[in-house]
């Protein structure tokens, strides 16, 4: 058996059994990170405990959507839980895209608990060489 004599932590374990983590209706948020890598961006959420079936990842314009559930470990007739301290609920993160950022080809990754969302920088928004017409003479700018 487990036993905790922290009472801050058993307050804080009841507040989250009455509130709740999170429902589908009204969901936790989940930590991440987001950086600049070459010509993407990489965006890393920490879903620790969650399988990758429960993960829903969705582009409406630009706006990206991650939802993630973690639920109960599967009980048996024999099985007493002695200690909860791993929230479970619905964990949802909403990100607004830049319309410099390909949408259409965002690869998702999902590893030791980290979903890592790699989103390319579109064609469009990568700097380009201009050609200028001078006369006949033609030579290109960079741009």
């Amino acid at each position: 058996m487990l036993m905790r004599t922290d009472p801050f932590r058993e307050l804080d374990r009841l507040a989250q059994q009455l509130i709740g983590p999170g429902t589908w209706s009204k969901p936790s948020a989940m930590a991440m990170d987001a950086y600049r890598e070459g010509d993407e961006y990489v965006v890393a959420f920490d879903l620790p405990g969650v399988s990758p079936e429960a993960i829903d990842i969705d582009v409406e314009r630009n706006m990206l959507t991650v939802k993630a559930e973690r639920r109960p470990v599967a009980k048996s007739d024999n099985v007493q839980m002695e200690l909860s301290e791993r929230p479970l609920g619905v964990f949802s993160r909403q990100i607004v895209l830049a319309d410099t950022l390909d949408t259409e080809n965002i690869k998702a990754d999902y590893d030791a608990g980290v979903l890592t969302l790699r989103i390319p920088i579109a064609e469009r928004a990568k700097p380009r060489k201009i050609a200028i017409g001078v006369g006949s003479d033609r030579r290109e700018i960079s741009g």
